[in-house]
């Protein structure tokens, strides 16, 4: 699953866990931006999967991880590096 774009990953680990939990009331869903749950969730095991299935950065992500702060010294803020990152994720599209 790491070839998919990470939202794309972190909303199937929604449904997955949302089906472990036996919150998801549905077949196979039509689309990751809509599916039908019911009743209460574990909302820290739904953000546990979606960190685990974003785990794995893309080549967008690493690329705008590299160019965050140029020149690498030591002095890198993480926290730029970390934003630059998560905007690339943001900005994929399936």
């Amino acid at each position: 699953m790491v070839g998919k774009p990470p939202l794309e990953r972190a909303a199937r680990a929604i449904i997955d866990a949302a089906q472990e939990q036996g919150a998801y009331v549905g077949g196979e869903p039509d689309n990751l931006r809509s599916v039908p749950i019911d009743g209460v969730i574990d909302a820290e095991a739904m953000v546990r999967a979606v960190l685990a299935a974003i785990r794995e950065p893309s080549e967008a992500m690493e690329r705008a991880g590299w160019t965050a702060d140029l020149p690498f010294t030591p002095s890198i803020k993480v926290g730029t590096v970390w934003r630059a990152m998560i905007d690339a994720m943001l900005e994929e599209r399936p």
